[in-house]
């Protein structure tokens, strides 16, 4: 038996028309050709695969086994072909083919699902590689440059580099299982009572806070990378720790959680920071997705 031949993109395109229209008469109409053209693409595809496509005793042509099997490949071809072409005239048109955004843990995960959701509507050819980082790691993405886009805590450290916009502020409160020693105390508890306590805390994956401890109190620490895990642990009474409000909200309310009365840690805020590199400003996506997250700060101080 003979080896296939190469199908031209015309072929498919006109086998997968026949199809959808339900016949050669539509298809022809659709396609603005006479059915006699139609029948000829056909035929010649079928040469080309060595296999017949269509069952044409019947009066409306039906997929033969052969033909179902190979219509989604010529579907996905076809589907192929539009999408490097639409990729291709974007970039022609001065559109970045990916924009890479690195974002803190702390940032509410349905505002940035909501823009997200967005992006993808407005740009659908642009490829998105997002990050999910703590504390100074977004910023050490940023400045390396592995990310064009930051959202995160600012670090002074790192000042020059970075043009930097205020977008918000996470509410971090203290918080425990009810069934934690400090959750049976009176309130407000004092500060040498509280470090006596096992703080859960989150870990900087970066350099650039190396060294530095924010809002850690107990002497006895369990260093985390993942917030999700955090909070894992504290649900189950292996310590305490600040969290983002919004992100055990429903805790305190089922009872899983409480929040600690501390005397001197009630709570923070948690600033957080649009920041990209001044000398790598962000193309027409990039800039689309910045200006997206600037108006965001009405909508975060609801969430928070």
């Amino acid at each position: 038996m003979r080896e296939p031949g190469q199908p031209s993109l015309d072929q498919l395109r006109v086998f997968v028309a026949v199809i959808d229209a339900g016949g050669f008469a539509h298809a022809a109409r659709q396609l603005h050709r006479t059915q006699s053209v139609i029948s000829y693409t056909i035929a010649n595809l079928e040469e080309q695969l060595n296999v017949v496509l269509l069952d044409r005793g019947k009066r409306k042509p039906t997929l033969t086994d052969a033909g179902k099997a190979l219509l989604a490949d010529a579907r996905a071809v076809a589907l192929k072909v539009d999408g490097m072409r639409a990729r291709a005239k974007a970039l022609a048109g001065g559109l970045e083919a990916e924009v890479s955004v690195v974002v803190d843990v702390m940032f509410p995960t349905c505002v940035l699902v909501r823009i997200l959701e967005a992006f993808q509507a407005q740009f659908p050819t642009v490829a998105l590689r997002l990050r999910i980082e703590a504390m100074g790691a977004v910023a050490q993405l940023v400045m390396d440059g592995s990310c064009h886009i930051g959202l995160g805590g600012w670090m002074t450290a790192t000042a020059s580099v970075f043009e930097r916009l205020a977008v918000g502020h996470v509410r971090l409160i203290p918080v425990a299982a009810p069934s934690h020693a400090l959750a049976q105390l009176e309130d407000p508890i004092a500060s040498n009572v509280a470090r006596e306590h096992v703080q859960l805390v989150l870990s900087d994956r970066s350099d650039l806070t190396q060294g530095q401890d924010f809002g850690v109190l107990g002497l006895r620490n369990w260093r985390l990378g993942d917030l999700g895990s955090k909070h894992a642990l504290l649900r189950a009474g292996l310590g305490w720790g600040n969290m983002p409000e919004a992100m055990v909200r429903e805790d305190l309310t089922q009872g899983r959680l409480v929040h600690l009365p501390l005397a001197v840690d009630k709570g923070e805020n948690y600033p957080i920071y649009l920041i990209q590199r001044a000398d790598t400003p962000p193309g027409q996506a990039g800039k689309w997705l910045t200006e997206r997250f600037a108006e965001q700060l009405p909508l975060l101080e609801q969430v928070f």
